[in-house]
């Protein structure tokens, strides 16, 4: 199968097949709904806070962040998954050490908490496990998986291990279920697929979420993992659409559909990511966009079809084709881990990011702002930048139009104010093969992921209270 064929019927099987997986992973007890907090890396409550940086530093760690994020998302979304006979050949590329959240969960009978990076776009949760063969350094203890009174090992004739599967994503070897991932070249970890217990906290002040048999990995053969220097990382937790992955183990729990609302940054500083689930999703009767999301290749990534942009109320009438990869009439990938929206410069047709980038210094020039150079030659830095005015508000808005919606970004989140420099950039970074729909233009907008008809869904909403400051 093409890396690149659009997926949408599989994607709907999946969620089909997954009623009757998890039926076989979870008790009878089916709660409704529940909602638990992503910690950005930097952010105080995080166990990986860097330490009081100044607004400037933080600013330019999203630019790092974005085009990390990015080059992973172009790398995986043009190759496909290679599953053989050798487990060693079980991989999936990206970078180490550029995941943005974190998450802490409980794993086990009696439960031990752990923190896991979160991959936005990832398939598998893991953590490292005891009896250990190489394990990077870690602080806290290991979770022990012959001290648990919950834990099981997947056998080989699971589908997700089986052969005969067309589900299967482990292997069995030696009469053993396993499992070897390379996240980038010598960054591997393996071991075996099992099921425990895990548990969430509940956001919003009620019962804990409690599931008492989620596949996951216990990985004990870890290598060159970037994460390991603070010792506080103990795995991966992936949020994609893999039949492994989080959300779609909980499909029927929670209705396949999960939100977030992100909160308006402040000083540079992103706050904790609510994910809610099912019926913890807010209700809203105003006007819902709608588009489809798309799945690309065997990753899992969400992409949407982007036809054209507006910057302020004038389409910029971008060809027809224009964001076209292979043949597949898509155009931007929407991703909350990528902290600053890329617009591809190596579009079809036109440079799409040059375009854009236009549009916005026209805007700017004709409100006579003077414009300012602040480039040392890296990729992180961002390239339409103009000296401040106080007070100065005449920002405009950019509009993607997807197929069937439109999403408008306010035009306060169009720039970042370098305010100590005394100058302000516009939020947009140029990508190199992919577009990525980022965190600072999801800001102030409830974003639904609906597995049901293979939709997002969005609209305004004020996100401050939707989110604990840690």
């Amino acid at each position: 199968m093409s890396s690149l064929m659009i997926q949408s019927f599989p994607v709907a099987a999946l969620f089909f097949c997954l009623v009757i997986f998890s039926e076989f992973h979870f008790s009878a007890s089916k709660p409704s709904g529940f909602s638990f907090n992503l910690i950005p890396r930097d952010s105080p409550g995080s166990p990986l806070y860097p330490g009081n940086l100044t607004r400037f530093e933080r600013i330019q760690r999203f630019a790092k962040f974005s085009h990390a994020r990015a080059n992973y998302v172009t790398s995986v979304s043009t190759t496909t998954r290679n599953l053989t006979l050798n487990p060693d050949n079980i991989f999936l590329g990206i970078i180490p050490d550029h995941w943005y959240y974190i998450v802490a969960v409980e794993i086990g009978t009696p439960a031990r908490q752990v923190y896991l990076m979160v991959d936005t776009g990832g398939d598998q949760i893991w953590t490292q496990c005891e009896p250990c063969k190489t394990c990077f350094r870690q602080l806290y203890p290991l979770y022990n998986s012959q001290a648990s009174s919950s834990y099981r090992k997947l056998t080989c004739d699971h589908p997700f291990c089986s052969s005969l599967s067309p589900d299967m994503i482990y292997l069995c070897t030696n009469g053993e279920c396993v499992y070897s991932r390379e996240y980038f070249p010598g960054s591997v970890t393996r071991g075996v697929p099992s099921l425990e217990s895990f548990k969430f906290h509940n956001f919003n002040g009620g019962p804990d979420f409690i599931s008492p048999s989620l596949i996951f990995g216990c990985s004990n053969d870890n290598h060159n993992f970037k994460f390991s220097e603070s010792g506080m990382i103990s795995g991966i937790m992936g949020l994609n659409l893999s039949p492994d992955s989080l959300v779609s183990q909980l499909a029927d729990h929670i209705n396949r559909r999960y939100s977030y609302c992100m909160a308006p940054f402040s000083e540079g500083t992103a706050y904790p990511l609510t994910l809610r689930f099912g019926e913890d999703i807010p209700s809203h009767t105003g006007n819902v966009q709608t588009t489809h999301f798309f799945v690309v290749g065997d990753h899992y990534f969400f992409m949407l079809n982007l036809l054209d942009i507006s910057v302020n109320s004038n389409r910029l009438n971008l060809p027809p084709g224009v964001f076209q990869r292979s043949n597949s009439t898509l155009g931007i990938f929407i991703d909350s881990g990528t902290p600053i929206t890329l617009i591809d410069q190596r579009t079809n047709i036109v440079n799409a990011y040059e375009l854009v980038i236009l549009a916005l210094q026209i805007h700017y020039d004709t409100l006579g702002l003077v414009r300012t150079a602040h480039s040392s030659g890296s990729e992180e830095n961002y390239e339409l930048c103009y000296n401040d005015k106080p007070d100065f508000q005449q920002h405009p808005t950019i509009t993607y139009h997807f197929q069937g919606a439109d999403y408008t970004v306010d035009s306060k989140f169009m720039t970042i104010r370098f305010g100590e420099q005394g100058y302000f950039c516009v939020s947009i970074l140029p990508g190199n093969g992919s577009s990525v729909l980022g965190a600072y233009h999801q800001q102030n907008m409830r974003i639904i992921y609906d597995g049901n008809n293979n939709s997002i869904q969005f609209y305004p909403e004020n996100c401050a209270g939707d989110h604990t400051i840690g």
